[in-house]
């Protein structure tokens, strides 16, 4: 077990926020995984010198599993890294830990459903649903973060 100081211990909305950003960029780097794993199936490469590695320059090419593939993943950073901006300063705040968890949570469910419709091809609207329902608590930690700072601009 890493050994955590009993400051960090101390602030269990920084805990809950950690938790949830980790388990948003592991989602990140699957997404990455599965936009390689396509290229291959596919043999669809962004670049001749793989092409040539494997099969051929004529597989320098674009192909539209891979491009659903890599505007799934250019969301997430999109809206992910922002949500590690504002989750980590409303952390600061001292918000209750409970309705900060479900920020948190809402968000992480939001995105993973959104790259699974993306990936998938769910019906519409379920993507576009989970993105704007995973913008909600980004919006109101940002909402809170300004009325907590606007007495300092």
């Amino acid at each position: 077990r890493a050994a955590r100081s009993p400051k960090m211990m101390e602030n269990k909305v920084f805990l809950s926020f950690t938790f949830y950003s980790t388990i948003l960029i592991l989602k990140m780097y699957v997404v990455a995984i599965i936009t390689g794993q396509v290229r291959l199936r596919k043999k669809a490469f962004a670049n001749p010198e793989d092409a040539l590695r494997n099969g051929g320059v004529q597989f320098c090419r674009e192909d539209p599993d891979v491009e659903r593939c890599r505007r799934a993943h250019h969301n997430d950073m999109e809206n992910i890294f922002p949500f590690l901006f504002l989750g980590a300063v409303y952390s600061l705040l001292d918000p209750s830990p409970a309705v900060a968890r479900i920020h948190f949570l809402i968000f992480c469910v939001g995105r993973i459903i959104h790259t699974v419709a993306y990936l998938l091809r769910l019906r519409a609207p379920t993507r576009s649903v989970a993105y704007g329902v995973a913008q909600l608590p980004c919006f109101s930690m940002a909402l809170q973060i300004l009325l907590a700072t606007t007495p300092y601009w």
